[in-house]
């Protein structure tokens, strides 16, 4: 039974490796999302920004706030 499987399924393996890949894709994604390094270094290069005079602190204030809610998951500042 495992060799008929097999064969009746090998037109599907591309199709399975493609949903297996981007299962793979979104799960790196939401851990560098809610990854507490990767946040910080934005935050720091959001400090660098302003302190650099490229943004205002209003601008500032707002992407610190959308990096908290990415780490938190909330969507409602996106």
């Amino acid at each position: 039974m495992g060799l008929v499987t097999a064969v009746l399924g090998l037109p599907f393996a591309p199709v399975k490796l493609v949903v297996s890949l981007g299962e793979l894709i979104q799960r790196r994604v939401e851990e560098e999302l809610h990854d507490p390094a990767s946040a910080r270094r934005r935050l720091e290069a959001i400090e660098r920004a302003r302190e650099a005079g490229e943004i205002t602190a209003e601008e500032e204030a707002e992407a610190q706030q959308q990096v908290l809610d990415r780490m938190i998951g909330s969507t409602a500042g996106l």
